[in-house]
């Protein structure tokens, strides 16, 4: 109605805040709701919880013992290095932490897991994860978007357009904590998708409990009354009724709003947490200050995934130089390995541990994918520094561990193999691209089907890649 009238400035300032988010072509489904949708054929997980440990666990420390580099421990590597590397590799370097089998299954696990073996049976470890980027950003971005580089849709942004939400009033892709480096926004962001398919991001890393002050979401409450809110989404509604085209980035955009005005009925009641009993506050950790703060995390992760949300990931990465620990920021321990890992394992070991418990108590964890890891791991060579007493590890990304839990995949299993040193995958190699077509097939998506057309191409979250590693289904 404005473009119609003399002025039209209202309409010009409209279409200028339209341009500047990037036009969307329009796909299948792209002036749809946000309305749950069919998957392509019977699905094993119905929502998805991403726990991303920024910063890149080593996995030779963690989930993938390795006796031929103890042994050979301060020796010359007796392999080839990888062409790219970040920093400069130094001889082997054994892992200060024993191993030990765990569960039934006898998944073997460091002794940074204090907890994590109680539901050892329940993990299915991927330990041949590769061809990642080197660098964090690079790194982080392909393992969120498929793409190291160019800006991409998430994989949640992905999932969520491929199959809506369960819960009209909550988005259908939340991300907790997450961190503004590596690529920030983009890793949560819905690129040439939908807005209504983006991330929601919670709170700010390294800040313990803040995106939960007093359970309430305060920053998105509203010194409008409802009615006036109402009133003005009905202008909204109208004016897009009105308009000659049914743009799909207007109506995205609309449908934003809508659900922004329906979140603060919802969101103050999933973020409360003054009705969980004291003994599952105890079971996430929330007793202990070491484990308070990411317990909380995981604990909301669970209230979401049971009302609805497809898509939740809890990030992991705070400062340890405010621990007192003089060296990188979250699992990025290129110096005092030993101490840093261990503050990172015990802050996140108990409540990863009693959210699965929580999950699979209430029925939740058959129908839940649980994935763990970071965007690469570390270095099996130590990396080359003055003070062998804080020693540390590299970037690595020829071969690590990242771990599924529930959502339909075989608990106690080892799929996939690195060689005797931890350095090369060597058996059924999982690129990003293969694990993203396999966490889509968990939730009943084709990755060759689930497309959208863009800049006169069809686009997917796999590019022109990706197998599904069936093997790993249960």
């Amino acid at each position: 109605m404005l473009q119609r009238v003399a002025v039209g400035f209202g309409g010009l300032a409209l279409n200028s805040m339209l341009a500047s988010q990037g036009h969307a072509a329009a796909g299948p489904l792209a002036a749809r709701p946000l309305a749950p949708l069919a998957p392509h054929f019977p699905a094993r997980a119905r929502r998805i919880i991403f726990l991303f440990m920024q910063g890149g666990p080593s996995h030779v420390d963690t989930f993938d013992p390795k006796p031929m580099l103890d042994r050979h421990d301060g020796k010359p590597p007796p392999f080839k290095l990888a062409r790219v590397k970040f920093a400069q590799s130094g001889n082997l370097l054994g892992s200060p932490w024993k191993f030990r089998p765990t569960g039934k299954s006898g998944l073997p696990m460091s002794e940074l897991w204090q907890h994590l073996p109680e539901v050892a049976d329940e993990l299915c470890m991927l330990h041949s994860v590769c061809e990642t980027n080197v660098a964090h950003g690079g790194a982080t971005m392909k393992l969120h978007t498929g793409d190291e580089a160019l800006v991409r849709p998430s994989m949640g942004s992905w999932v969520s357009y491929g199959l809506g939400t369960e819960n009209n009033n909550l988005p259908s892709y939340i991300t907790i904590c997450p961190s503004s480096l590596h690529g920030g926004v983009n890793n949560w962001g819905a690129a040439f998708l939908p807005a209504v398919h983006q991330g929601v991001p919670l709170g700010t890393p390294g800040y313990p409990n803040s995106f939960a002050k007093d359970a309430r979401f305060k920053y998105m409450e509203s010194d409008r009354p409802l009615k006036a809110q109402q009133l003005q989404l009905e202008l909204l509604r109208n004016l897009h009724q009105q308009r000659e085209t049914d743009d799909p980035q207007f109506s995205a955009r609309l449908q934003s709003f809508e659900l922004a005005f329906r979140m603060q009925m919802a969101a103050p009641e999933a973020m409360d947490l003054s009705g969980e009993t004291a003994a599952t506050k105890r079971l996430y950790g929330m007793d202990d200050k070491r484990t308070e703060d990411f317990g909380q995390q995981c604990l909301l992760a669970r209230r979401f995934a049971e009302r609805g949300v497809r898509f939740i990931q809890v990030n992991h990465g705070h400062t340890l130089k405010a621990l007192g620990v003089p060296t990188n920021e979250q699992w990025d321990q290129h110096s005092h390995l030993k101490a840093g890992h261990e503050i990172n394992a015990a802050q996140v070991d108990r409540p990863i541990t009693g959210l699965i418990q929580d999950l699979k108590s209430r029925g939740l964890l058959d129908d839940t994918l649980v994935l763990w890891g970071g965007e690469f791991g570390r270095s099996p060579t130590a990396e080359v520094t003055k003070n062998k007493a804080n020693i540390g590890r590299d970037h690595h990304t020829e071969g690590f561990t990242m771990w599924m839990a529930g959502g339909g995949v075989k608990g106690g299993f080892r799929y996939g193999a690195t060689d005797d040193f931890g350095y090369y995958a060597v058996e059924n190699r999982m690129t990003i691209h293969d694990l993203h077509a396999t966490i889509l097939h968990l939730m009943g998506l084709d990755h060759t089907r689930l497309t959208y057309r863009y800049a006169s191409r069809e686009f997917r979250l796999t590019d022109v890649h990706g197998n599904v590693a069936s093997e790993i289904i249960a």
